[in-house]
């Protein structure tokens, strides 16, 4: 195992690449530009890493965000070769290029360099009311026990829950590029995790913000969302199961009951060797 990792590091050791990274100083005055970069590439060297050894080794003035370094965050999302990716899980040998240009998201503002201004974004989540409604509030507020839910009923929606709001979706989508009001892939999708899911009794409350002009209807079911989404969330097919949803809600008039409460059954006992549940904190 020692020889096959010393032969494997013997095969970048001495390669160059370069990196074009899209710079951009809002006080300059001045347009967006690319600036070129030559480094070393080191084995296992990420295109985040080699951001980060840019800024660390030649240029401490490069901007870009980054949090976990993990694929959880989505905060490092940015296009590389123009198309949106997690840098911090994008290899630089996997790009078949000695040649890397880095871009912050297309469709957003930038805020500068590599930083993409995600606020419209997170503003147009935050309208499609992404948490569960019901109308026995009280219950929500303080709640005394579990609502009823089936791993069947969580498998309907649990797909669409993976989302890690990274913004690459909206970055792929052509509806998006034209329409900035559009609702986009991520909120939709987003909109659909909470309809879906069987303890939800929100869809009526929802439907200003996915059944305007610009919502889902919008959607021309490009698939571009999908391809770009490094978790596999598929936003275009939550959007189509929402329509499907929204025309069973409005012409059918067909609603659902939410789930119930979880209630302990009088004569049921404990096994042997179960502890006892910890005391509620809530």
């Amino acid at each position: 195992m020692a020889a096959e990792n010393t032969s494997v590091k013997k095969k970048y050791e001495g390669r160059e690449i370069e990196l074009r990274l899209l710079r951009f100083d809002p006080d300059s005055g001045r347009p967006p530009r690319l600036q070129s970069y030559r480094l070393q590439l080191e084995h296992g060297m990420t295109v985040l890493d080699a951001v980060m050894k840019l800024k660390e080794t030649q240029d401490p003035t490069i901007s870009y965000r980054k949090s976990c370094r993990m694929g959880i965050c989505g905060s490092c999302a940015m296009m590389v070769n123009g198309f949106p990716r997690l840098t911090c899980q994008t290899q630089v040998t996997e790009l078949g290029t000695d040649v890397i240009e880095v871009r912050p998201l297309a469709n957003y503002p930038i805020l500068r360099d590599l930083v993409a201004d995600l606020r419209e974004f997170l503003q147009k989540h935050e309208s499609i009311r992404p948490y569960l409604i019901r109308k026995d509030s009280a219950e929500l507020d303080r709640p005394t026990s579990e609502f009823c839910q089936s791993p069947e009923e969580l498998e309907r929606y649990l797909q669409f829950a993976y989302c890690i709001k990274c913004g690459a979706c909206l970055s792929a989508c052509p509806t998006n590029a034209t329409d900035e009001a559009f609702t986009g892939p991520q909120a939709l999708a987003a909109a659909y995790r909470y309809v879906a899911d069987s303890r939800d009794e929100g869809l009526t409350e929802r439907l200003e913000a996915v059944d305007g002009p610009h919502g889902v209807f919008r959607c021309h079911y490009a698939g571009a969302c999908s391809e770009a989404c490094p978790k596999g969330v598929d936003p275009s097919l939550g959007i189509q199961l929402l329509k499907r949803e929204l025309f069973k809600h409005r012409v059918l008039g067909r609603g659902k009951e939410p789930a119930g409460l979880a209630r302990t059954p009088a004569d049921a006992k404990r096994r042997d060797g179960i502890p006892e549940a910890p005391p509620k904190t809530v």
